[in-house]
C-alpha cells in the first residue's frame, strides 16, 4: 500500500506541476494560487561527446531537486495565497511569501504588496508593486492593485491611468482586474 500510495502522490504532484507549466501568459494569472515559475532556461547544444555516466546522475539529481525546488515554491506560494485570501493573516503571509527567496517574480512581490497595503505599509506596498512591474511590466493584477493604492492615496487621476493600463492589457473593460479597480476609483467597492 505504501509503494501504491507514494506513486499515486508522486503522479498527482507530476500532474499539478504539468498543469502549473500549461498556464497562459502572466497577465493572465488573475488572483491565482499558481505562481507563474520562471521561465524554463535554454539548453546548450548537445555535446560532440557523450558525458561520463558519473556526469548524467549528477543532472538527473540535479533536475530532480529543480523540480522538488519548484513544488516547494508553487506549495509556499499557495498557503501564502490562502493566508491573505481566506484567513486575512496578512503578517504571516508576507513572512512566507519572503521565505520562498523568490521575491523578483511579479506574483510573489505583488502578493507582498498588496498584504502591506492591507497592513497599512502604503510605502512598502509601492515597493513591493513597482518590484512586480520591473519582473513583469504586463502583470495584469499588479496594475490593478496599485491602481487601487493611489486610490486609496487620493490620487484618482492616477488611478484612472493605470484602469487605462488594465484595460489595455485585458483587451477591453470584461477583465476582473478592471472591473475591481473601476469600483474602487468609483468608491462602490473596497479592495
Amino acid at each position: 500500500m505504501n509503494a501504491s500510495w507514494f506513486r499515486l502522490s508522486g503522479l498527482a504532484a507530476v500532474g499539478a506541476f504539468a498543469l502549473v507549466l500549461g498556464l497562459p501568459d502572466r497577465a493572465l494569472a488573475v488572483d491565482s494560487v499558481n505562481p507563474v515559475l520562471d521561465p524554463p532556461q535554454a539548453q546548450s547544444a548537445p555535446a560532440s561527446k557523450p558525458a561520463p555516466k558519473s556526469s548524467k546522475k549528477k543532472k538527473k539529481a540535479t533536475k530532480k531537486d529543480e523540480k522538488r525546488s519548484e513544488l516547494q515554491f508553487i506549495d509556499g506560494y499557495r498557503a501564502a495565497h490562502a493566508l491573505i485570501y481566506r484567513r486575512h493573516d496578512y503578517t504571516a503571509a508576507i513572512g512566507k511569501l519572503q521565505s520562498l527567496r523568490h521575491d523578483d517574480n511579479p506574483d510573489v512581490a505583488n502578493l507582498i504588496g498588496y498584504a502591506s497595503r492591507k497592513l497599512g505599509r502604503y510605502d512598502d506596498s509601492k515597493l513591493w508593486y513597482e518590484r512586480a512591474l520591473a519582473a513583469d511590466p504586463n502583470h495584469t493584477r499588479t496594475w490593478s492593485y496599485y491602481g487601487m493604492w493611489h486610490a486609496e492615496q487620493g490620487n484618482l487621476l492616477k488611478a484612472r491611468d493605470y484602469l487605462a493600463k488594465v484595460e489595455q492589457l485585458c483587451g477591453g473593460t470584461r477583465c476582473r482586474e478592471y472591473t475591481e479597480l473601476k469600483g474602487v476609483i468609483e468608491g462602490t467597492r473596497i479592495y
